[in-house]
């Protein structure tokens, strides 16, 4: 793809977005940038696009940014805009940052999408790679854009490239070809963003477009549904379940093609849903060409990824688990499904900015495995809502300090309470880390107190 001359905008200024930009122009295109925040709130990469000499639009998106091009970038944050689909219309190509940087990537291509644990296998599949002595970029949307593989060793014919991929990368995927395409599971996610859920799931599936026989479509056994969404003629592999290739059998991880056994016991990740997540990491690795040991000694050396069931400590014989990273509800009720078998009950909190999906699976797993739920933030009035008439005990926090206060008051010894909230966080924090940061201090708080 020549790039050299050419008339290019990028649209959303965030991590990647700058990130294209910057590539654009090391490949001698002029570069526009546009973004509908102003440049106070673009902070640094306003400043970083000025001092690049970019043309730079900034506060909206006005009609004149989509003129007199040759190439358009969307970055994921972006919503649906008509301007895009008139330059789609006019012939002018419309695409993602993942699809560009395919364009320029040699290697392999192993993607990961799903509405929960892309983060985890992402990485996990990037540790076991790493022991074939290959080079290996690992980003995407876990956080280093998938467009600064280009040009590294990695994204060379000898390297391999490890990404998670999200819907919203997925919409504009035109030629990039996955070698390993896993889908981990599909629940209602975003529905704030798509019309429907058939929508959100026709999203994730373009993952598996242009793959042929000699790719892979991983996906879990226990979902057939999930099965027609492969329109490609790629080779189908599953993990989980009864019948998955990798499972779990006799509380262990088990390949049935291989020596692959590693009692769950040995893992350093909490929850039955992180069991399922190294099983589908471990059939990712092994069709790329990991050996059975060397995936067995990544499983037990990683420790899982902050905000992700992260044990903060243990107060009075409670503990306080971290899952910020629960954005919505099928992410929550994982997390409360992993930790059954634990002595107590789960106190719950939840809550920020709803994403338009249903509360009643949180409902029904908290009827059968919690003792309370405190809700926070501009959802709580949908979630008091949701649980009004439940057993389950409900109070209602003004900030994240306030719900650790209210939720150490309803717990009991060997209880949990569990930040797990099936919203983002946009009302109160600038990501879901920052507000399990901010959960993290407040229980660190309150154990100095006691």
């Amino acid at each position: 793809m020549e790039l050299a001359g050419k008339n290019t905008l990028v649209v959303g200024l965030g991590r990647s977005g700058l990130a294209v930009a910057r590539f654009l122009a090391s490949r001698g295109a002029a570069v526009r940038v546009n973004d509908r925040r102003d440049a106070q709130a673009l902070g640094e990469a306003a400043e970083e696009a000025a001092r690049l000499g970019f043309e730079i639009v900034l506060g909206g998106h006005p009609a004149s940014a989509f003129e007199a091009l040759d190439l358009i970038v969307v970055s994921p944050g972006v919503p649906p805009l008509a301007d895009l689909d008139r330059a789609s219309e006019a012939g002018i190509p419309v695409v993602s940052e993942v699809e560009l940087a395919a364009r320029f990537i040699d290697a392999p291509i192993v993607a990961v999408t799903g509405t929960n644990g892309k983060s985890t296998v992402t990485t996990l599949v990037a540790a076991m790679c790493r022991r074939l002595d290959r080079p290996v970029f690992v980003g995407g949307n876990l956080g280093q854009p998938m467009i600064e593989a280009v040009g590294t060793e990695a994204a060379g014919a000898d390297g391999i490239v490890v990404v998670e991929l999200s819907s919203f990368q997925l919409e504009r995927v035109v030629q990039m070809k996955v070698h390993v395409a896993v889908l981990l599971n599909v629940t209602p996610d975003h529905l704030d963003r798509y019309p429907s859920f058939e929508a959100y799931a026709a999203a994730k599936a373009r993952i598996f477009e242009r793959q042929t026989p000699d790719d892979f479509a991983i996906l879990p056994a226990d979902a057939p549904d999930l099965r027609k969404l492969v329109g490609s003629e790629a080779s189908i592999c599953l993990f989980g379940g009864e019948h998955g290739e990798v499972r779990v059998v006799d509380d262990a991880i088990v390949d049935t093609s291989t020596a692959l056994r590693l009692p769950v016991g040995e893992l350093r990740m909490r929850g039955t849903h992180n069991a399922l997540n190294a099983c589908a990491a471990s059939l990712a690795a092994r069709v790329v060409g990991v050996q059975a040991g060397d995936i067995s000694e990544a499983l037990r050396e990683f420790g899982g990824l902050s905000h992700r069931m992260e044990h903060v400590c243990t107060i009075a014989d409670v503990d306080y688990i971290d899952d910020s990273k629960a954005t919505n509800v099928g992410a929550a009720v994982a997390s409360i499904e992993g930790l059954r078998g634990s002595a107590g009950k789960i106190v719950l909190i939840a809550g920020g900015v709803d994403k338009g999906g249903s509360y009643r699976p949180l409902r029904e797993r908290m009827n059968e495995e919690g003792r309370a739920v405190v809700v926070v933030g501009e959802a709580a009035p949908l979630l008091e809502q949701a649980f009004a008439g439940s057993s389950i005990e409900l109070r209602r926090a003004d900030s994240i300090d306030d719900a650790v206060g209210h939720a150490a008051a309803l717990a009991r010894p060997g209880d949990t309470v569990l930040l797990a909230p099936a919203c983002s966080s946009f009302d109160m924090f600038q990501s879901y880390a920052e507000r399990g940061d901010a959960f993290q201090r407040a229980v660190h708080v309150l154990g100095g107190q006691r």
